[in-house]
């Protein structure tokens, strides 16, 4: 199996567009500081939130079954047993090739059967984090 650093490293230089799956609008919560942190790494942030219209400056969708245009990775901030269904609505789509479940997120099946679809999965990992480790080396 791939290094899992490489791994993260071919993920960030692969992504141009975020489906960020429970983007809270409250800018206190780690879901909004992550989202603003990789948007202003160049990357196209889609809030996926039940509640909101626009975050962040960018349009709410409902779910990753209502976002259109083309996403490349879906960063999960919901708990662990939501990312099964997460995973049902990825299958859905051609376009993703990255599932990540943030830190203190784990479900070793979602991710057993995402890296099965061809996916690069990642859990229990936090994507600003991990972003900015690859800036320091």
């Amino acid at each position: 199996m791939i290094n899992e650093d490489i791994l993260i490293k071919k993920i960030f230089q692969e992504t141009k567009t975020i489906a960020i799956i429970g983007l809270s609008p409250n800018s206190e919560k780690a879901s909004y500081k992550v989202a603003e942190f990789l948007q202003s790494k160049g990357f196209k942030i889609i809030p996926v939130y039940p509640k909101e219209d626009f975050i962040l400056g960018e349009k709410v969708y409902k779910s990753l079954d209502d976002i259109k245009e083309r996403v490349d990775m879906v960063d999960v901030f919901r708990k662990a047993d939501f990312a099964f269904e997460v995973l049902e609505q990825i299958k859905k789509r051609d376009d993703v090739k990255t599932l990540w479940l943030q830190l203190g997120i784990i479900n070793d099946q979602v991710i057993n059967e995402a890296h099965a679809l061809g996916l690069d999965a990642i859990q229990d990992r936090c994507s600003a984090i991990e972003y900015q480790k690859l800036e320091m080396r």
